[in-house]
């Protein structure tokens, strides 16, 4: 079954305390080191920017001196009180009314982050925003708005997690992204949830004149059920898209994740790419949608699946649809299980079965896909080796 199954909304929380501003520093230990976890670096030194948002109070929202005037980050309800030009951009493409979860983060909005790269600004450091909830069973809806302004660059990492007591809980996040003409906006998202936590982020993307944006998503922990489906309108001439995702499904998690292209520009390119390794009793649907509505358009989507147990499922959903002449889509996908031959090889090299195993894992896990720099794919790598190492 998939993971789109209605939820109770009513069984979570409303019920957060307060948390006071403060550093990362200054963080409890168990929630700095669950937000390292997932790609946050407590030296802020080491970013252009920072936000931390803990359940439904904003602890941070911080700018390195040196990026000032360069970029802005805070929280999208202060944003909203500063500049009356953001309702131009507000559920403007994700509708408010699009479900029950984009209904609840309509009704009962739990701030989220407003980051805007000004025109021109190339900033050499990545931003990075955590997303936290420490309270069990908790209900956190977030709205986010990203804007690249024109021939803006940066570079922004995301990280959603729970304290390590919490195991149950619903979060909700909404994001807008808005990518202008010759600007380039690389999204990393970093999700590391608990067995009972249910998930529902929901995005859009609109993409510009000679744009690129490259949205990558990693989830290597349990999850009870997450359900993603975000979509990028290549509406200028010219204008890229790339989703990048890396999932390993264990426990009895049910992953729903796919993404959306529509190429609407002449001269647009779109890609989706997923690695999906699947153990236990995890269920996993990776789904993908080309649409053409432009000549000259192209795009291509590709998943491969890798399965680990006879009661885990993967479940490859590709569509193309060419509305004009001239719009190229393929895809490809595969599904399968570790090949004896690669095992044995590795095993008359002195590696025992579960060794062989893990390497096969960890390499088919391959972070080159997301096209990092090399210290982020260095972190994530560690990521995926300490997740698979010993749970085959």
């Amino acid at each position: 079954m998939s993971p789109k199954t209605k939820l109770v909304l009513g069984r979570y929380s409303r019920e957060a305390k307060e948390w006071p501003s403060c550093p990362l520093s200054l963080l409890p230990e168990e929630i700095l080191r669950r937000s390292m976890d997932v790609g946050v670096v407590s030296d802020e030194g080491e970013r252009a920017a920072t936000y931390l948002q803990i359940d439904h109070s904003v602890v941070l929202q911080a700018v390195q001196e040196a990026f000032k005037g360069k970029i802005e980050v805070m929280s999208t309800r202060e944003a909203l009180e500063r500049y009356s030009w953001l309702k131009d951009y507000w559920w403007k493409l994700v509708r408010a009314d699009a479900d029950d979860y984009t209904r609840l983060a309509d009704s009962l909005w739990d701030q989220g982050y407003f980051i805007r790269v000004f025109e021109g600004e190339k900033v050499i450091l990545p931003l990075q925003s955590c997303l936290f909830m420490s309270t069990e069973n908790i209900n956190q809806n977030v709205h986010n708005v990203v804007i690249a302004e024109p021939r803006s660059e940066a570079h922004i990492i995301t990280g959603c997690t729970v304290h390590p007591n919490v195991h149950s809980g619903l979060h909700v996040g909404v994001s807008e992204f808005y990518v202008k003409e010759g600007a380039k906006l690389t999204f990393t998202m970093i999700h590391s949830w608990a067995p009972e936590v249910e998930v529902r982020p929901r995005s859009a993307a609109l993409i510009g004149d000679d744009a690129t944006f490259i949205s990558n998503y990693i989830s290597l922990k349990p999850v009870k059920s997450l359900q993603m489906y975000p979509t990028a309108y290549c509406r200028g001439e010219d204008s890229r898209v790339s989703f990048n995702s890396i999932l390993y499904g264990v426990g009895e998690s049910k992953i729903d994740v796919g993404a959306k292209v529509v190429l609407q520009g002449e001269g647009s390119r779109g890609e989706v790419v997923s690695r999906a390794v699947a153990t236990d009793k995890a269920q996993i649907y990776v789904r993908g949608f080309l649409l053409g509505e432009r000549e000259e358009s192209r795009a291509h989507l590709e998943c491969r699946g890798l399965l680990l147990s006879d009661e885990a499922m993967i479940h490859a959903i590709p569509e193309l649809l060419a509305k004009v002449k001239g719009a190229e889509l393929s895809h490809e996908a595969a599904v399968g299980k570790i090949a004896e031959d690669q095992i044995l090889y590795l095993m008359a090299r002195g590696f025992s079965r579960e060794e062989a195993e893990s390497l096969i894992v960890r390499g088919f896990m391959d972070v080159s896909i997301l096209g990092l720099p090399e210290r982020l794919s260095r972190d994530i790598k560690r990521m995926i080796d300490a997740t698979t190492l010993g749970a085959l």
